[in-house]
């Protein structure tokens, strides 16, 4: 593991809000949420194939694309 997760797990807290839970059903339940969020960690993983950069999500279609096969001094008429 990394330094990011060992503070993004630092980071986590649980507040009992009622009640007195005996550190036996909370170690239960940290057990439960962090095998629960592991496995959606490892599942959420982005394909970066498909990722595509801010300028070719802004741009617009503005032209038609060159015809580069009429050449330089083609005249279109």
């Amino acid at each position: 593991m990394s330094t990011a997760d060992d503070t993004a797990r630092e980071a986590v807290t649980i507040d009992v809000l009622r009640g007195a839970p005996t550190e036996e059903e909370l170690a239960a339940l940290i057990a439960v949420v962090s095998e629960a969020y592991a496995t959606e960690a490892a599942e959420a993983v982005a394909d970066d194939a498909a990722r595509r950069s801010g300028w070719e999500l802004s741009q617009r279609a503005i032209r038609q694309p060159l015809r580069r096969d009429l050449g330089w001094r083609a005249v279109v008429g």
